[in-house]
């Protein structure tokens, strides 16, 4: 969880800052938070929300609303698994299940231990008709099989 030290104090005020001389938004302010910090912490919703005298309800109204904001860090490595109906029906729950084991993620967690990997699984990506979908690192494979994946998840363990 982020602490208001000095620094990260210091980088708050430049967000305000910005956010004040634009005429921003909440969405703006958050946006650019998560920018610098790679996640929207906790502490930083109660700083701004003391700060510009906004509930801190409004906030949270907003990240939980937009599926782009994150509440938690995520990893370096970004997995997007399809979890829609024609991504269901032809494997998407195998596929997730692999991940999960190779990157050996504790059950209900979405981020590995070591901060490598972020396993996001999505209600549908829009391209059904190459299902089941993954995205790694923003690059899409459709027609994901359980042994091309697996290729995928050690290819980017030799890159790191």
């Amino acid at each position: 969880m982020l602490e208001i030290s000095t620094d990260n104090e210091l980088k708050l005020n430049d967000i305000l800052n910005r956010y004040t001389a634009e005429e921003g938004n909440i969405i703006s302010l958050l946006q650019d938070t998560q920018d610098v910090f790679g996640y929207i912490p906790e502490k930083s919703v109660g700083w701004f929300s003391k700060k510009l005298d906004i509930p801190e309800s409004r906030f949270y109204g907003v990240i939980t609303f937009y599926a782009q904001f994150h509440m938690h860090p995520r990893g370096r490595n970004l997995i997007t698994a399809c979890c829609g109906t024609a991504c269901h029906v032809r494997g998407s729950d195998r596929l997730i299940n692999s991940i999960q084991t190779e990157l050996k993620l504790p059950e209900g967690k979405e981020t590995t231990e070591d901060g490598e990997y972020t396993l996001e699984k999505v209600a549908c990506v829009g391209a059904c008709s190459i299902a089941p979908v993954v995205i790694i690192n923003k690059k899409v494979f459709g027609e994901m099989t359980i042994n091309r994946l697996m290729k995928e998840l050690k290819g980017k363990k030799v890159e790191e």
